[in-house]
């Protein structure tokens, strides 16, 4: 029985001198390491058979699993990366700016001019520093004391500071201490002829780089400060980014993503945020817990063993909160770049550096990410395709997808521009591409099954009337252009989650006690336009022609029709104030001329957002003029003329100006 017990223990130590050796090859960071050591020591006195040893060992296997140091290296062609984003996605031209500077950025750091400041009281010393130095393409700063050079540092920024110690007033240790306190990226080597071992102690406590002593061989100062500056660099050209997509699904959010990825030589993985409501998802559990695992982002980070990859924070804004916890609460450590150099996974229990991972975040809407997890990231807008774009699209990338998706060849089907025109006007009502593909895929299966119960092979044209037969008849109408103007009818313009949308605002009076009647699904901000829009006109009757006890005997309905979808927001305010107006002049409000912008009591028209989005809708709808807020001007003039074109943009500031261009 001793026999077996002692094979047992030396089967044990075997293994834990295997996890010692691990742990001393990993090269793992100071403090990981130390953390390590610790799990080891108590693992060392509990037995193997216990559940703690278990848990003590798989721990340590996980820290040994994850890519402390390993980094993939960044292409920063940029010529390649334009390729790429070009090659994958028509249009987004401000996104694919916007990717092209954040290489630019990397490139001309990696490149840049390092700046070296040399602190010595001998002029002796700092020539031949200088000199030295200034061979190896270095910008080189001398100055004869610690004062001259806290004067420079406060002027201008340096890469790396070479100091002695002993110096009048202010030491270099005083220098060090400061230079670590208000420029702690700047790098401190200390040169001395004073040497001692308490000093260079003290010194690298301080946070000096190192300690180099007189006489030194130049050599030595020369390949010093080029380490300096390797690690300076590497630290600066991996600060990650924190891009956040916000649009209409289906307008290429999550697949730039990837090509962004593509580009830059980067692994690339996707979390999906949708629905998620505990924090332990981005945090991960405290190993008390039986059957512990660290979070998502670092579960990600390992399966894809890179400490520098893209990661895709998908559905950000439809992210849930309940008693577990508030996961977006979670995200404002992991996506601050001043903070997530030491995130803090409650089951690693160690610093993981996430500031060099660019995370990419995509929502459809910005009204329901909290402000301060919105403060984080720089939004970048996708607004939805115009028709041109959606054809140009289908006809380069859909079309050829489904065609090979269905089993078919190129040669065997044939979609003409006008069949294409055709889908996106009648068969489709979305900003994105999905609702569109899914309509050619719905032809191709159709051709696909057709194509067995014949023989031979024939190509197939795809025009107006095969259109008509393989989907039946248009699903959409564009109501303005097929109605007549009427009283009390106004159209207007809104932006949801799915992009920008017509609605149609109407007004109807009728005898009763001066009561005003909103239906239609509409929110709080909506019915406090339509009350601030009836103030308005009762406070300005006169003006409008109309008799001021207009609203004594009678009661005024206002309605927006598809009563069982919600809606709110102040842009319909102006939309409600000519409705009313129409009714109450008998004066016809022009169908064609869409409107959007908020009201308040004196009549003023404040901005609104998504102008973009709204005049996408109105060219869907063959709206031939639109009306915005004066405010919006800089909104308006930023629109490509692709999108203006065929269109009439009016801005106003009143809204008696706008009653001048809409009613009859």
């Amino acid at each position: 029985m001793k026999f077996f017990k002692s094979s047992d223990n030396s089967a044990q130590n075997k293994d834990r001198e295997d996890l010692r050796r691990r742990i001393a090859e990993a090269r793992l960071p100071g403090a990981v390491e130390k953390i390590a050591g610790q799990e080891m020591d108590i693992l060392s006195k509990i037995s193997a058979a216990s559940a703690e040893f278990t848990i003590g060992l798989t721990y340590i296997d996980y820290l040994l699993s994850l890519p402390w140091n390993v980094k993939t290296e960044d292409n920063l062609d940029i010529g390649r990366a334009e390729r790429i984003l070009n090659e994958n996605h028509y249009g987004l031209d401000r996104i694919k700016e916007r990717i092209l500077e954040h290489l630019a950025v990397k490139v001309l750091r990696m490149n840049r001019q390092a700046r070296v400041l040399i602190v010595d009281d001998e002029e002796i010393a700092r020539k031949n520093l200088s000199h030295v130095l200034g061979k190896e393409q270095y910008y080189v700063i001398t100055a004869p004391d610690a004062e001259r050079g806290l004067e420079e540092l406060e002027r201008s920024e340096f890469d790396v500071v070479l100091t002695d110690l002993r110096m009048g007033k202010v030491s270099g240790m005083d220098l060090l201490e400061t230079v670590g306190r208000k420029h702690p990226d700047t790098r401190v080597i200390i040169v001395t002829g004073y040497a001692t071992v308490p000093s260079a102690i003290e010194a690298m406590k301080k946070g000096a780089f190192h300690y180099i002593t007189k006489p030194y061989k130049l050599d030595e100062v020369r390949d010093t400060v080029k380490q300096a500056l390797e690690k300076k660099t590497l630290r600066a050209s991996s600060r990650g980014t924190v891009l956040c997509f916000v649009g209409p699904p289906g307008t290429g959010k999550t697949s730039l993503g990837r090509s962004i990825a593509l580009a830059l030589g980067r692994k690339f993985t996707r979390i999906s945020l949708g629905g998620m409501k505990d924090e332990a998802d981005i945090r991960g559990h405290r190993r008390t817990y039986v059957g512990a695992r660290p979070g998502r982002v670092i579960e990600e980070i390992r399966r894809v063993e890179s400490a520098n990859p893209v990661i895709m924070l998908d559905e950000i804004d439809k992210i849930g909160q309940d008693f577990k916890g508030d996961p977006a609460s979670a995200l404002l450590e992991v996506l601050d770049p001043e903070q997530n150099r030491a995130f803090v996974d409650h089951y690693l229990d160690a610093p993981f550096d996430l500031s060099s991972v660019m995370f990419i975040v995509t929502a459809n809407v910005l009204d329901t990410i909290p402000a301060p997890l919105r403060d984080r990231m720089e939004v970048i807008e996708f607004s939805g395709y115009t028709q041109e774009e959606k054809a140009h699209i289908a006809a380069r990338y859909l079309v050829p997808k489904q065609v090979r998706d269905k089993g078919l060849s190129p040669d065997q089907v044939v979609f003409t521009a006008d069949a294409v025109d055709l889908i996106i006007h009648e068969h489709t009502h979305e900003a994105g591409i999905r609702n569109l593909e899914r309509k050619l895929a719905t032809v191709c299966r159709k051709i696909a099954k057709g194509s067995l119960a014949e023989e031979g092979r024939r190509t197939i044209t795809v025009d107006q009337e095969a259109v008509e037969r393989y989907l039946g008849r248009r699903k959409y109408h564009h109501d303005v252009v097929e109605e007549h103007d009427r009283v009390g009818v106004a159209t207007g313009l809104v932006r949801t989650e799915t992009g920008g949308e017509i609605i149609f605002v109407e007004a109807a009076k009728m005898k009763g006690r001066k009561e005003l009647i909103i239906t239609g699904s509409l929110g709080d901000v909506m019915r406090e336009s339509a009350q601030a829009a009836l103030s308005y006109i009762r406070s300005n009757a006169g003006a409008f022609g109309i008799a001021d006890d207009f609203f004594e005997n009678q009661d005024i309905h206002i309605h927006v029709p598809s009563g069982a979808v919600q809606k709110d927001g102040p842009s319909a305010g102006i939309t409600i104030a000519v409705a009313v107006l129409s009714l109450l002049t008998g004066r016809p409000a022009k169908r064609d001329v869409a409107l959007s912008g908020e009201i308040t009591l004196t009549g003023r028209v404040l901005a609104v957002a998504g102008i973009r989005e709204k005049v996408l809708a109105a060219k869907r709808a063959r709206v031939t003029t639109v009306v915005f807020p004066a405010k919006n001007r800089a909104d308006v003039e930023e629109l490509p003329g692709s999108i203006r074109q065929g269109i009439s943009i009016r801005l106003v500031d009143t809204v008696s100006e706008v009653a001048d261009i809409v009613l009859v």
